[in-house]
């Protein structure tokens, strides 16, 4: 047999566990006995399987499967592995311990790739992950040719594409050279699909999300169906800048590991979520025997848009508390602590009663008051605090409605969102609504007689701690559109207007 002649081969790979990518060591070894393949190390179902997809591609590559015992041991043993993505790497250590390929020729290399039946290569999710974590090696790293857009994503990543097991085994053995993946410019699209122009009226609400888009702040309509709730959410990420390198790297390595790689055209474009309210809380937040990342981290740096918020379920909206005020999911199994980031705007819309016309003026409503009430307290106190923005959003007369005149653009809104975004990142390196209790003190210091005043209205509106620094982040916000450096009454009279504390307007 050429090359390697020892038993025992020793291939790299990776793991996934939440956003991370554990090296893992594919140790084959071929000894005496009737022959067949015993996998350990933790393997899952889909890995275990991996044998008999192994076998056949390696027959179908035109190569000898060893009839001989081959144990392989998927190394640390109490980390768990999932997936198809070890199956080339087992091929591979297969192929090298039986002399059919070169065992030095695979040292300062790690494989990843599901294999077909045929020896041809399948993507694998979380490959941006494993992208990201092999560069910082120092290794080269050969991936399935479909799973190239993501490989392209990593600066300074040694990578090789293919497409069949043949290919890789033929660029091992010095007969052929892999090709690299083909790397494209990433441009920032900023072309704008749905636009603000088209909202008729509701010009409050319209502010109010120009305000929640620049600061980062969470928001709450309220109102009659019909109103343009759902619309005005639906437009928000065509004012939102555009994210930066390092956000657009870690959205995309979200979307990865869920398996849904994000196009180069979407690359800076930042997510919109919208679950539907008969959402889980697993699906919701993550989490799974394997946990994988949920709505919450698929719309971090971006928008979840909740609508009929009271409609989910109490539980869900519950456990969307801590994880809106860290900005990051934890889920603990017996096997493992996994966090997935979710720093999201959260946009909510709602109506005033399960009728949804209590504050109609064209129709009456058909609540009690019992109703209203249990509806309306299925949110609780501690999510609402947690909601910086509780605005009305009333019906459209017809006058307005039929009116040709057409209202700002979403490109002239996001121009001034992006210029007041950039007076935030240059002062503190943040949004303000990611500002802490102590950065709060430095940034959006009062004046005695504005401390005083809006000492009084704390205690008239019985203001929590919680919803007081976000009043402050919010006055924070509308001086820096209006590009005044200190923060004076009238921001914080329009914050308070922004914050009504009753759901019906």
């Amino acid at each position: 047999m050429p090359g390697n002649t020892s038993p025992l081969a020793i291939i790299k790979s990776r793991a996934q566990q939440g956003i991370e990518a554990i090296p893992v060591d594919i140790e084959v070894h071929l000894s005496l006995g009737l022959p067949c393949i015993t996998v350990v190390g933790l393997p899952e179902k889909a890995v275990k399987e991996s044998k008999e997809r192994v076998r056949s591609a390696i027959l179908n590559s035109g190569f000898e499967f060893p009839a001989r015992k081959i144990i392989i041991n998927l190394a640390p043993a109490d980390l768990p592995k999932e997936g198809g993505r070890f199956d080339l790497a087992i091929a591979i250590g297969i192929l090298a311990a039986s002399g059919q390929i070169p065992l030095p020729s695979t040292k300062n290399i790690e494989f990843a790739g599901e294999l077909a039946l045929d020896g041809s290569l399948r993507a694998i999710p979380a490959a941006l992950p494993f992208a990201f974590h092999t560069q910082k090696s120092g290794r080269q790293l050969i991936l399935p040719a479909s799973n190239s857009n993501e490989a392209v994503l990593i600066e300074n990543l040694d990578c090789k594409i293919a497409n069949h097991l043949l290919e890789i085994c033929e660029h091992l053995s010095g007969k052929s050279q892999l090709r690299s993946p083909e790397k494209k410019p990433m441009q920032i699209n900023l072309k704008i699909q749905a636009d603000f122009s088209e909202v008729k009226g509701q010009i409050q609400a319209k502010r109010a999300l120009e305000i929640a888009a620049t600061g980062h702040h969470n928001i709450l309509f309220v109102g009659p169906p019909g109103t343009g709730k759902s619309m005005l959410a639906s437009r928000v990420t065509g004012i939102l800048p555009p994210l930066l390198q390092e956000e657009a790297l870690e959205v995309a390595t979200i979307a990865s590991i869920r398996g849904r790689p994000r196009r180069p055209e979407q690359f800076y474009e930042r997510p919109f979520r919208s679950p539907h309210h008969t959402a889980s809380p697993i699906s919701l937040i993550g989490g799974g025997s394997t946990p994988k990342p949920g709505e919450l981290s698929l719309a971090h740096h971006g928008v979840l848009f909740l609508d009929e918020l009271p409609e989910f379920g109490r539980s869900v909206l519950e456990v969307m508390r801590e994880p809106l005020e860290t900005g990051s999911v934890s889920i603990s199994r017996a096997n493992a602590h996994v966090s997935f980031p979710a720093k999201v705007q959260l946009i909510a819309a709602m109506n005033p009663c399960p009728c949804g016309y209590a504050t109609s003026k064209l129709k009456a409503c058909t609540c009690s008051p019992q109703q209203i009430d249990r509806y309306r307290n299925r949110l609780s106190g501690p999510l609402l605090d947690r909601i910086d923005l509780h605005l009305h959003v009333p019906e459209i007369d017809q006058e307005t409605l039929l009116s040709h005149d057409k209202s700002e653009s979403s490109e002239i809104i996001q121009a001034r969102v992006i210029k007041a975004r950039n007076i935030q990142i240059a002062r503190q390196g943040k949004p303000n609504a990611l500002l802490t209790p102590q950065e709060l003190a430095v940034f959006c210091a009062l004046s005695a007689d504005d401390q005083s005043w809006l000492s009084q209205v704390m205690s008239r509106l019985k203001l929590s701690a919680r919803s007081f620094h976000r009043l402050l982040k919010v006055s924070r916000t509308i001086a820096d559109l209006a590009e005044d450096p200190d923060i004076k009454q009238i921001h914080l009279a329009e914050a308070i207007s922004l914050r009504e504390r009753k759901l019906g307007g």
